[in-house]
């Protein structure tokens, strides 16, 4: 059985500007999930450090994994220090560390954030509050509802006027 390493036992704090961005990273952000992780550094900080590659020869630290959180740290949150974690692995590996790191992430399954949307809705939250927690647009949270058939989910829900308003210009242009 292959040594499993463990550098999340070496996180440091190290200053922002002995980090750079690696530049082969494929992953890219979409506004509304980097507004996201944006929220959730400020409701929860930084619960995972940036996997980084130390550059002896140019002492940088060059980011593996995390490079979202690096660039939250500079450009919203102004840090003098970031936590990071080293890997040393050739540039081959980095890169493929990279895009394990990118893909093991997963995905959500819709009847998972149904219930969660489920729960947290029974638990009195709007659809207002969920959007902002969970970085989902009011459409999306309909549709969760939608998925779990539960009519309670639809009772605060504030249905579209745009049929009444239709059948009225009708009735004027009659």
């Amino acid at each position: 059985m292959k040594k499993i390493e463990f550098p999340v036992l070496n996180v440091k704090m190290v200053d922002i500007n002995k980090v750079e961005a690696n530049d082969y990273n494929p992953n890219k952000v979409a506004p509304p999930e980097m507004k996201l992780l944006r929220h959730s550094i400020e409701e929860d900080g930084y619960t995972q450090p940036i996997v980084t590659y130390y550059d002896k020869e140019r002492d940088m630290y060059i980011v593996v994994d995390g490079f979202h959180r690096y660039r939250c740290a500079k450009e919203y949150f102004d840090l003098k220090e970031i936590p990071i974690v080293t890997i040393n692995k050739d540039l081959e590996n980095r890169m493929a560390s990279t895009i394990r790191h990118n893909r093991a992430r997963g995905t959500h399954q819709i009847a998972d954030m149904s219930h969660i949307v489920l729960t947290l809705t029974e638990k009195g939250w709007t659809e207002e509050q969920i959007s902002k927690h969970l970085g989902m647009e009011l459409d999306e949270i309909l549709r969760l509802k939608q998925i779990t058939g539960l009519k309670e989910m639809f009772a605060d829900h504030e249905f579209s006027k745009s049929w009444e308003e239709f059948e009225e210009n009708r009735k004027k242009k009659k």
